[in-house]
């Protein structure tokens, strides 16, 4: 079963200086470089699917709160998950499709009409990546500075880990805002398609494509 949005497209995004045709102008002046398009559509594939993750679990009420930036509550359901590509993104969790054609239209007009924190998400693969590379880091620095002993190696890898573990979240949002995600003021959605995970479960693929 293929869904086809089309009829409910998003509102025009509103001007954000000349933040909304960044990527497009971006792509007009450098767009013989190997790849850019596909690094620059994964980036807003990316932010849609994160929003889009926070709307579903708005609807669905999850139980448990995730801390906003801004102190205020927004809630995860951590039954769902994705993966972006550059054609568009996995959403693993049972949905129905239309509930699913909703939330994404949803998102996409309130991620591009001021509400980027949506483009966010505490859950996202980039985080681990963060506290990966700083627990490395921090570790490392803690082996060649501390003396080559037990009890201060074991003190300062212990440290090391709850200090990474303590900067990891504003590093994996610095990260997400400025290097894996971008608003996608570009996007359209195609089509919703139901498919299965490896395992069997439901899940969907969310086709987007570029408009300047």
């Amino acid at each position: 079963m293929l869904f086809n949005p089309s009829a409910f497209q998003p509102h025009q995004p509103a001007e954000h200086g000349s933040y909304s045709s960044l990527d497009a102008d971006l792509l007009k002046g450098l767009g013989m470089i190997p790849g850019l398009k596909e690094i620059l559509m994964l980036r807003q594939v990316h932010a849609l699917e994160h929003a889009t993750v926070w709307v579903l679990s708005e609807r669905r009420s999850a139980p448990r709160p995730t801390p906003r930036r801004d102190d205020e509550q927004r809630w995860d359901d951590e039954q769902l998950s994705g993966l972006s590509t550059d054609n568009g993104f996995y959403l693993y969790g049972r949905v129905g499709i239309a509930d699913l054609n909703r939330a994404v239209r949803h998102a996409l007009d309130r991620v591009t009409h001021g509400e980027q924190q949506l483009a966010i998400h505490p859950r996202c693969g980039t985080n681990l990546s963060a506290q990966l590379l700083l627990t490395a880091g921090f570790v490392c620095g803690a082996h060649l500075l501390l003396p080559k002993h037990p009890i201060p190696q074991v003190i300062g890898l212990t440290a090391a880990t709850a200090i990474a573990s303590h900067f990891t979240p504003s590093l994996g949002a610095w990260a997400q805002e400025h290097l894996t995600t971008a608003i996608p003021f570009n996007l359209r959605v195609q089509a919703i398609c139901p498919i299965q995970d490896p395992v069997g479960r439901p899940a969907h693929f969310v086709q987007v494509d570029w408009r300047d």
